[in-house]
C-alpha cells in the first residue's frame, strides 16, 4: 500500500480510494458502487484495458473521482453507520418489525392510502390508469387476506385538473401514502403538501421534474432514458469482454436508438475495443465480413422495430447456413419483448439479451392467475397491447409499497433487502438521492438461453 500511495502522489492526482477487489466482484458492479463510470475506471488503471486482463481476488485498483456534478459519496458499513446514528435512525436490521411500527405514525392498524391519478375512459391516460388502479385494488385485496388492512380513497385527476383544489379534500392530510400523480405540473404541489403533512409520495410512472431531490419523502420509480442508456451501455461492456460487437445499420431515421448506439461505441473506442460495421441492405458476401469465426460475436441493431428486427433475422440464418461455425448473440431493446409471441425461437436461437427495469412473463403461473383474477373481477382482459401490463405494476407497486410501509414505517427506505415480495413483473430497489427522496436503481438483463432458458441478471 505504501508503494501504491507514494505512486499516487507522484503522479500529483487525486484519488478518491484504493479498492481491493473482493471474490466476484466485477468492473461494473466496482464502477456502480462508486457512482462513477466503467470508462472512468478504466482511465484510472490504464492495465485493465490491455488485452488479456482478468481482474481477480486481492487486485489493488485506483477509484477517481467522478466527473463534475457526478459525485456520489461511498458508504461502506462504517460510514453508513456514522450517517445513520448521526440522523437518530436507529438500523433496522437491529429492531423487530413490531417494535418499529410502534414507533412511527404507521403504528395505526389501518393504512390510509391516497391514489390522485386520471381515473376516466376518456382517453388513453385515463383507461392506462383504471386498469392500474384495478391491480392495485387487487393487491389490497390479497394484503387484507394477510392480515393488512388497508382503506384507500381515489379521486379523478385528469390533465386540466388543479391538484391544489383536490388536496383541499376532506381527509387528504391524514392519509399514510398518496400513489400519484400522472402529469409533472402536479409534482411539485403534491410534494410539497405530502412533505408538510408527513405523507408518504409513491410516484409510479415517467415524469420530467427532479422533486425527487428535495424532498425526502418521495419514492420515485421512473428512471430516466440517459440513466437507462448509461446503465444499458455499462452492462453491455461487463457482459461481453471477449465479444466482437457488430453494428448493423436498419437505415431507420426514426428509431430513436442513437442515443445508445452512439454512446457505446464511444465507450468502446475509449477502451480501445474494435468493431465493425455492417448494413441490412448490404450484400450478404460483405455483411458476412463484418463477423469473425475466431470469438463470439455480439450484434447492436439501431432500431428496435420488429420489421427490421425480422429482416436481421432472416440474414443472420442466411450467414449461418454458409458458415455455421460462426457464434453470435444479439444485444436488444425493452420493445422486443411485444414480439416474444412470435420471435421467442428466434430470441432462443441467437441468445438475446434485453436490458430492461421490467419482465412480463406470461407463461408464469402466478401471472396467469392474476390476468384471470382480473378478467373475472372485471369483466375484460388487461389490455394486450401494453408492456408493462398496468394492471400487475400497480398489483406490483401496492404489494411491495404498502407492505412495506406497514411493517417498516418511516423506516422504508424502498431497498429490495427490506422486501420479500417477490413481484409479477417489476422488481424495485431504491436508493437515497443525497438529501432527497429515494429513486428506483433497479436494472436488469433478461437473457434467452440456446438451452429454451430464461435468466434474469439483475445489476
Amino acid at each position: 500500500m505504501m508503494l501504491v500511495s507514494s505512486g499516487v502522489f507522484s503522479q500529483n492526482t487525486s484519488w478518491r480510494d484504493v479498492h481491493k477487489v473482493k471474490k466476484g466482484e466485477t468492473v461494473f458492479g466496482i464502477a456502480n458502487e462508486y457512482g462513477i463510470t466503467i470508462q472512468e475506471l478504466l482511465d484510472a488503471n490504464p492495465e485493465m484495458k490491455e488485452s488479456g486482463y482478468n481482474m481477480k481476488k486481492g487486485d489493488w485498483i485506483f477509484v477517481p473521482y467522478a466527473k463534475e456534478g457526478d459525485k456520489k459519496v461511498r458508504q461502506d458499513k462504517d460510514t453508513q453507520a456514522t450517517k445513520t446514528s448521526s440522523q437518530n435512525v436507529k438500523p433496522i436490521t437491529s429492531i423487530s418489525v413490531n417494535s418499529l411500527v410502534k414507533a412511527d405514525k404507521m403504528r395505526v392498524k389501518v393504512m390510509r392510502v391516497g391514489v390522485m391519478l386520471p381515473l376516466h375512459n376518456n382517453d388513453g391516460d385515463g383507461k392506462r390508469m383504471v386498469e392500474y388502479y384495478r391491480g392495485m385494488l387487487l393487491a389490497i385485496d390479497k394484503l387484507k387476506s394477510q392480515g393488512i388492512n388497508v382503506e384507500v380513497t381515489a379521486w379523478n385527476v385528469p390533465i386540466d385538473a388543479d391538484i391544489r383544489t383536490v388536496l383541499l379534500n376532506e381527509g387528504t392530510d391524514t392519509l399514510d401514502v398518496i400513489f400519484g400523480p400522472l402529469y409533472s405540473n402536479m409534482v411539485k404541489p403534491l410534494a410539497e403538501f405530502t412533505k408538510r403533512h408527513g405523507i408518504k409520495l409513491v410516484i409510479p410512472f415517467s415524469i420530467n421534474e427532479n422533486e425527487v431531490a428535495s424532498y425526502d419523502n418521495i419514492y420515485q420509480v421512473y428512471q430516466s432514458p440517459e440513466d437507462l442508456t448509461q446503465k444499458s451501455v455499462m452492462a453491455f461492456l461487463e457482459r461481453f469482454p471477449q465479444h466482437h460487437p457488430i453494428f448493423i445499420n436498419c437505415n431507420d431515421p426514426t428509431s430513436g436508438k442513437a442515443g445508445f448506439t452512439s454512446s457505446l461505441r464511444s465507450q468502446l473506442e475509449a477502451s480501445g475495443k474494435q468493431y465493425s460495421l455492417t448494413n441490412l441492405d448490404t450484400p450478404l458476401e460483405s455483411f458476412s465480413k463484418a463477423f469473425t469465426s475466431t470469438q463470439p460475436n455480439v450484434v447492436i441493431l439501431n432500431s428496435a422495430k420488429s420489421p427490421l428486427l425480422n429482416r436481421a433475422f432472416e440474414k443472420m440464418d442466411s450467414l449461418l447456413s454458409k458458415r455455421p461455425g460462426v457464434a453470435v448473440s444479439l444485444y436488444g431493446y425493452t420493445e422486443w419483448f411485444m414480439y416474444q409471441k412470435y420471435d421467442l425461437s428466434q430470441f432462443f436461437k441467437y441468445s438475446v439479451y434485453i436490458p430492461t427495469t421490467f419482465y412480463y412473463n406470461a407463461s408464469s403461473d402466478k401471472t396467469e392467475a392474476l390476468e384471470k383474477l382480473y378478467e373475472e373481477s372485471f369483466g375484460e382482459k388487461m389490455m394486450q397491447d401494453a408492456l408493462p401490463r398496468f394492471a400487475i405494476t400497480g398489483y406490483d407497486q401496492a404489494m411491495f409499497f404498502i407492505r412495506g410501509f406497514c411493517e417498516h414505517g418511516d423506516y422504508f427506505t424502498g431497498s429490495s433487502e427490506q422486501s420479500d415480495y417477490k413481484p409479477l413483473q417489476t422488481r424495485y430497489n431504491f436508493k437515497r438521492i443525497e438529501n432527497g427522496g429515494y429513486k428506483n436503481n433497479l436494472f436488469q438483463l433478461v437473457h434467452f438461453l440456446p438451452t429454451q432458458r430464461m435468466e434474469a441478471i439483475v445489476y
